[in-house]
Parts: structure tokens; sequence; C-alpha cells
């Protein structure tokens, strides 16, 4: 190519200049998409959005189980909550509530709350915009079309939140929650006592636990974990005069 008489093509000239322009909206976009994966870490996530942990009263405690719904695992759990009197939230995902929708039912029919976590468990970093929208939305409809109730939580698979999964979380009206204490039980080395006391370190009035129905995400067999610590961390619990429940429940007695 010949160069221009004058120098530089004024197309040249006007592509350098726009440059740092497009690197910085670039490096906007990439920080909205990314910085609120941060909140994953619990003491952060505290400092700056409290309310992500759940936000129920003093008093209470939120307990949640992600994964499911599972045929093998989840009849389990729903037979331990029912034997102690206690209601929890679900958060689903809509690959396993296609492949059982009358098991999402029942957990509703159950008095149980359930919420979105995602189609597949893909971790949302990985996913732009119109796709965290479609999966989002897609889980919701299955969700409202199964139970007859509309969703009003999602949790992120992985506890990874997003730019594009805050917008669309916000545009379908679910509220993003994660939780103040779990029981790694997703792990190859849980046992119901690991669970049991994993928990407990990091439960308080007002906290909200996550625990796992379903092993779809996990090493085969580590829902047992949570299904063998549950009825002691519910005794515990009460002991302490706290009263467990769904988060809707438990945050509609804040109002």
């Amino acid at each position: 190519m010949r160069p221009h008489p004058g120098g530089a093509p004024p197309w040249a000239v006007a592509l350098n200049r726009a440059t740092p322009a497009l690197r910085t909206a670039a490096a906007s976009l990439a920080a909205a998409q990314v910085a609120p994966a941060l909140l994953a870490v619990p003491g952060l996530r505290s400092w700056c959005l409290p309310g992500l942990n759940g936000g129920v009263g003093s008093g209470r405690v939120a307990l949640t189980f992600d994964d499911g719904p599972d045929p093998e695992s989840t009849p389990w759990f729903l037979a331990v909550l029912a034997e102690h009197s206690a209601r929890a939230t679900f958060f689903v995902l809509g690959s396993m509530l296609e492949r059982s929708p009358e098991l999402g039912r029942r957990i509703v029919d159950a008095g149980h709350e359930i919420g979105v976590h995602g189609w597949d468990h893909r971790n949302l970093l990985l996913r732009g915009p119109v796709a965290t929208w479609r999966e989002l939305s897609r889980t919701r409809d299955l969700v409202t079309a199964v139970t007859g109730r509309r969703p009003l939580f999602f949790r992120p698979p992985y506890g990874v939140l997003t730019g594009a999964a805050l917008l669309a979380a916000r545009r379908l009206d679910l509220r993003p929650v994660l939780w103040t204490c779990w029981g790694r039980d997703w792990t190859r080395t849980a046992t119901g006592d690991s669970v049991h006391d994993t928990v407990r370190a990091g439960l308080g009035s007002g906290g909200t636990i996550l625990l796992h129905d379903s092993d779809c995400t996990a090493v085969p067999g580590a829902w047992r974990s949570s299904l063998a610590a549950l009825p002691r961390l519910l005794a515990h619990c009460r002991r302490q005069g706290w009263t467990v429940g769904p988060l809707g429940e438990q945050r509609a007695l804040d109002r």
C-alpha cells in the first residue's frame, strides 16, 4: 500500500485517536460485568451490600438448598423437613426442574418456596448479557409454569454475580440472595459432622444457611452429608429460639 501523500490517512488518524476511548469503554464494561463477582467474598459482601446475605430479621434463620430438584435426594430432605415442621427455600436449576416437574410441585405443595438458581449451573462470568437474560428468564418462566407461583429470589451458581446477572434479575423482578454460612457439603471429605460444625461456626440470628439437596454438580453422594446434618442444625436453631423458614416468609415478617 502506498503511503498517504500528507502522511497517515484521515481514517488512520481518527482510529488512533479513538483507541484510548474505546479501550476505556471496554475496560469499564468489563469492570461492570466482573466487579459484582467480588461480592462472593463474605466479608466484602457484608460490608458493601449486607442485604445479599438474605436480610432476615433478628431471631430468624432462612434455610436454603441449591441444585435440585433431584428425585434421588430431594425427597429425603422433604421428609426430614416435614418431620421437624420446618420449611425452606429451594433454589432450583431449570434443567433439573424440567426433568422432574412433579417434584417441583411437591416442594411447593409441602409449603416450601422455590427460587431461581440458573438453568444448568454455568458460571455467569462466562455468559454475556443476552445469554444471562435468557437463562434466568427461562428458569423463572419454568418455575412459574410448573408451580403456579412466580419466584421471588435468585442465587447465582457458585455465588458469582455479574453486572449482566444483576441487570437481568432486576428486569425479571428477582432479588439476588447469597448466604451467611454454608456447610461445604459438596466436597469429597464432607460428613454430617463436618457440615453441622461448619454451618454452626458461621450461623447467627438473622442468618441464611446454604446447603445442597442434590449432588448434580458435586461428588456422587455428597448430599448425604447435608441430610445427616440437617436434623441437628434444626435442633440447634430451636434451642437458640430462632424461627427457621423460607426467605420470602422471613423477610415478610420484617415489614
